[in-house]
Parts: C-alpha cells; structure tokens; sequence
C-alpha cells in the first residue's frame, strides 16, 4: 500500500530554535518513516511581512543545515525552495479564484498577527498567504499537514479550496488534514506565550552550554519564590515546563523539592540547562559537519528542488487537463 503524503514547511529564517524543534521539527523527523514527506522552504512567505530578502538565501541555508543536524533524511525526504518551483506560484494564481476576501479576512490567523506586529495596513499577499499554504500543499497532493494549532484554520481553507476545485473541474486533489504535534508550543524565555528571535526570547539549535547557561539564568520563573526555601508553584513557571520537555525523568522530583523549597530556581535552571545542552550536543556537531562540508548541503537542496519539480509539474499537468487549458 502506498504511503500517505504530507507537506510542512518553515519561512527561512535562518539557524532554528528550541520552539520550532518542539513545535514542528521533531513531529516531522518522527513522521517521515511512516509517510512520504515533503519538506518546503517557504521563502515567498518572508515577502508577507519582509520586503528585504538579502538575507534570504543565507538564512535558508542555515535552516536547511539545523533540518539535516535534526535528523531530517534528504533521502527520504526531499527539501527545496519555493521560489525554485514555479508551480506554486501558477497554482496559487488559479487558487485565488476560488476563494473570497470575506472568507480570507475571516482567519484568525491573520487576525492574531495583525495585532501582534502591529500591522496598519494589511497587504494582498499577507491576506491571501493561506491561498499561497493552500498551493503549497495540494500542489505535491499532501495528505496531511503537520501544524500546531494555531495553524489549523490554514488546513480547513486548504480543504476549502481542494473541495471547490475538485466540484468545479474534476477530482484532482486530496482534502488535507492536520497532524497536531504532542508537544505543540515552548513559551519564550520572557515567558512570552511564543519564542521568537524577534523577541530574543530563543535557545537557539547551535548555542554552545555557556551561551545556554546564560540565557537560562535570566528565564522567568514563580514571581513568588524569590529565594531558596520559599515554596515555588511549578505548575506556572517557565523552566519547569523545559524540564517536562528535555528532563522528564527527574521532573517529578524537581515539582516536589521546588513545592517544598527545597530546590532554590538557580540550581533548577541550572539543572535545564545542562540537560538542554546534552540534548543539543549531536546537533551542534552534526550542524558543524555540514558547515564544514556546504558543497554538499547545497547538492542535497538541488537534488530535492529536481524531486520536487517532478511532482509538481505532474500535478499542473494534471490541473491544465481539469480546466480544459491544454
């Protein structure tokens, strides 16, 4: 039996964090043994919010390099830019047919970015980007969608415009649903419900144990346990919900001893950042391995650019015959 397809992407921003392992990267390393796995780099999407793409090839290389230091198999799973296949864009173009602005301007999404970057004045692309997602996913006839929760709404217009194609011309593309990670956000060092390095708020993939160190020693904790012996609330501090994450065998103890005040939240963090730091450890050598070795990095985004190429005209081809456009 064939394997079921998915799609997931990441704007390339450049060297990735410990939110987008968590919140993505881990769910897609896990997710490609057991279905044929498309990974985008989705570098029209910086456009939304970012006119300036001097640093865009830059910064998708050092995605590309912390996907591969991550466990990510080229082999298995074909990586490429989005501007290198032109499909997407042709797609995107006949998608944005099928869809109203009303419908568009309904997106929570969009709602909740508006409000968080401040955003005046709402540009075309940045309204219609979930077309763009939509074109991205059915164009390689994705199955499913790994996504966190907050990009649920993106599926649903995405199964949306699959239904009203498919109605409209003939059965082409699949209804794509969400594949929800387990662990599906890690709150920035700030506490911030996000980590985002426009925030600084980030343990970066490829920080070495001091830098890691420092960074953990200024994260949020209980505002009530200002020192060692007052009783802490586990339940709502930061560092707890990284030791859940990256030290969950010692996490029980760590919730009692820091219920009782035994614990003092230096010597916790401490704790975190020397599990984190084990945890970081091959990727950073592996990500070492490929900046020494770029030529191959470089290969390895080509090859999967030709793969994906494939599947994409194969699938336009099949759209151009739909719409009687031969």
């Amino acid at each position: 039996m064939a394997k079921k397809r998915i799609l997931s992407g990441m704007r390339p921003t450049g060297k990735l964090h410990l939110g987008h392992y968590v919140g993505a990267l881990e769910n897609w390393i896990n997710l490609q043994n057991e279905y044929e796995s498309y990974h985008l780099i989705a570098d029209y999407h910086v456009l939304t919010t970012k006119l300036d793409t001097s640093d865009i090839y830059q910064d998708s290389i050092d995605m590309l390099i912390d996907w591969l230091s991550c466990g990510l198999d080229p082999q298995k799973s074909p990586m490429f830019r989005q501007s290198q296949i032109k499909e997407h864009t042709e797609l995107n173009l006949i998608f944005s047919m099928l869809i109203t602005v009303n419908r568009l301007e309904r997106n929570p999404t969009l709602k909740d970015q508006i409000r968080d970057l401040n955003i005046e004045n709402v540009i075309y692309g940045h309204l219609g980007y979930p077309v763009l997602q939509s074109a991205d996913i059915l164009l390689y006839k994705g199955n499913y969608v790994p996504v966190g929760e907050d990009q649920v709404p993106h599926v649903e217009i995405s199964r949306e415009i699959a239904r009203r194609f498919n109605t409209n011309y003939g059965e082409v593309f699949p209804e794509p649903e969400p594949l929800l990670s387990k662990f599906s956000r890690l709150s920035g060092l700030d506490g911030n419900a996000k980590m985002s390095k426009s925030l600084n708020n980030t343990i970066l993939l490829s920080d070495e144990p001091e830098t890691v160190k420092a960074k953990l020693k200024k994260a949020v904790t209980d505002p009530k346990k200002i020192r060692k012996g007052d009783p802490g609330n586990p339940d709502i501090c930061l560092v707890f919900s990284y030791h859940k994450k990256f030290n969950s065998e010692e996490a029980h103890e760590i919730d009692v001893n820091c219920r009782s005040g035994a614990l003092g939240c230096v010597d916790c963090k401490m704790r975190c950042a020397a599990k984190i730091s084990i945890f970081l450890e091959p990727i950073i050598e592996k990500r070492k391995y490929y900046e020494d070795r770029i030529n191959t990095v470089v290969d390895i985004l080509q090859d999967g650019e030709e793969r994906g190429r494939k599947v994409a005209a194969a699938t336009i081809n099949e759209v151009h015959e739909k719409m009687k456009l031969g």
